[in-house]
């Protein structure tokens, strides 16, 4: 790895300080990809910008939370898609796994919100596993109002807070 790392900085090194054009050889990637297997991201279908489908700005995976309504835990219909998409990523890649994090805003006693936040996480897991993803693939759990995005007792701040985030895990 050190001996990649070294070549790549001399030729890197090199294309700065010459004006001429070099021939490059091809370096083999095995970094360790979204799921953990060290696959490159051409067999995790990485998109046409060169991104990883997850982290590809143009990508609906690169988005992670689904927000609900006040004292909801329907998914609402503007998120289906996401979840939907989130799951065929995870049915076309068996290694990857996710945590789904049910979030609430601070009203509501702290009990109420536990379950409030966890059945938003399992709406969003059941969807999932309806869709493609294996149910050993998805993690529901809920954080209540303990990691709030927003900080505030306004309407704004509790509408980030009212969601459900979709981590991958290793990321």
């Amino acid at each position: 790895m050190k001996t990649i790392a070294g070549v790549l900085i001399i030729g890197l090194l090199s294309a700065c300080a010459s004006q001429t054009t070099q021939p490059t050889a091809d370096v083999e990637d095995r970094s360790v990809g979204v799921n953990g297997s060290g696959a490159d991201s051409s067999a995790l279908g990485s998109g046409s910008s060169g991104f990883h489908p997850l982290n590809d700005p143009s990508s609906i995976l690169s988005q992670r939370s689904v927000y609900y309504d006040y004292d909801s835990y329907t998914v609402k219909n503007e998120y289906r898609s996401l979840v939907i998409a989130h799951a065929q990523y995870l049915r076309d890649n068996p290694n990857a796994q996710v945590i789904l994090q049910g979030n609430t805003d601070d009203r509501g006693s702290r009990e109420y919100n536990l379950a409030l936040g966890q059945r938003r996480a399992d709406g969003v897991k059941n969807i999932m596993t309806l869709s493609g993803a294996r149910a050993s693939q998805v993690e529901a759990v809920s954080l209540g109002e303990e990691k709030p995005r927003a900080y505030g007792s306004n309407e704004s701040a509790w509408n980030e807070n009212r969601r459900t985030d979709i981590l991958y895990r290793g990321e």
